[in-house]
């Protein structure tokens, strides 16, 4: 594809009289990796439920090129089920292209399931029930339901939560073997930078109703981060990671806190209520 497969023009939206940013002008290119940052409520989840056409923007507006592929935040109804199968999960990603009827619309689902599946390795579990899978395993399957629309785009939101470390890797790596593969741009909705930090190409930092866009340098250093929350916050690098300390209380070097927020690790938030 030539040209950006997303675009914002001047994009915004609020809540009434709460403005959650405004003025975005954003291309995303194929192939890009680009971190979506910010407190809870900031607007994070709502920048991707604008870009699905499920939040009405307040002003300006967003244009998608081919389509688009989302990786939902988990959700302890679907994790627990003992009814749905990996595969069945899997399978609601075609359901939603509306293949079709009869048989060869069948035999297009069943096709572009086995396809998806295979990509992200999850043959081994794809049969099983989901309470039965471990984390990374049910991600891999969302994954794979994101991927069977052959998308130019995903949307990833929160992916790494709830997942330890092994399993966050295993995530990033099928995300970025799909991106180098196949050009596929991803926006990637996260709490926690250090487990994509390398991967990043840019990130979009959404905060008190403003927002920073560059290379995570030009975006995660203190300079820019106490410009955009209006108090002090420090960016430190230590062993590799990005350590960022915010407000009066003296945490410890794995710590990641914002003025406003409680104590939070690995570059992650950990605040009380859900993200807008």
């Amino acid at each position: 594809m030539s040209g950006p497969v997303l675009e914002f023009r001047d994009a915004g939206l609020q809540f009434g009289d709460r403005i959650l940013w405004r003025g975005l002008d954003l291309d995303i290119e194929p192939g890009e990796f680009v971190a979506v940052l910010g407190p809870n409520g900031s607007g994070k989840t709502s920048l991707l439920r604008a870009i699905l056409g499920q939040t009405e923007l307040s002003s300006g507006t967003i244009t998608a090129h081919g389509d688009i592929g989302y990786v939902p935040q988990q959700h302890a109804a679907d994790s627990d089920s003992m009814m749905l199968r990996g595969r069945d999960l899997v399978g609601f990603g075609v359901d939603g292209a509306q293949w079709g009827f009869g048989l060869r619309g069948i035999a297009k689902r069943r096709e572009a399931v086995a396809a998806a599946i295979e990509q992200v390795g999850a043959s081994a579990f794809a049969e099983r029930p989901l309470g039965l899978l471990s984390g990374g395993e049910q991600q891999r399957l969302r994954i794979a339901q994101a991927l069977t629309r052959d998308p130019s785009l995903l949307l990833c939101d929160e992916p790494l939560a709830s997942l330890d470390l092994a399993s966050q890797q295993v995530v990033v790596d099928l995300l970025d073997t799909r991106r180098k593969r196949d050009d596929t741009a991803i926006l990637f909705v996260t709490h926690e930078l250090n487990p994509v930090l390398p991967f990043v190409d840019r990130v979009l930092y959404l905060a008190g109703g403003s927002f920073r866009i560059g290379t995570v340098e030009e975006v995660m250093n203190s300079r820019t981060l106490t410009e955009l929350y209006g108090s002090p916050v420090e960016v430190l690098r230590i062993g590799g990671r990005l350590v960022v300390i915010g407000g009066e209380d003296d945490h410890h070097c794995n710590a990641h806190t914002y003025p406003g927020d409680v104590l939070g690790t690995d570059v992650g938030f950990a605040v009380a209520g859900d993200d807008l």
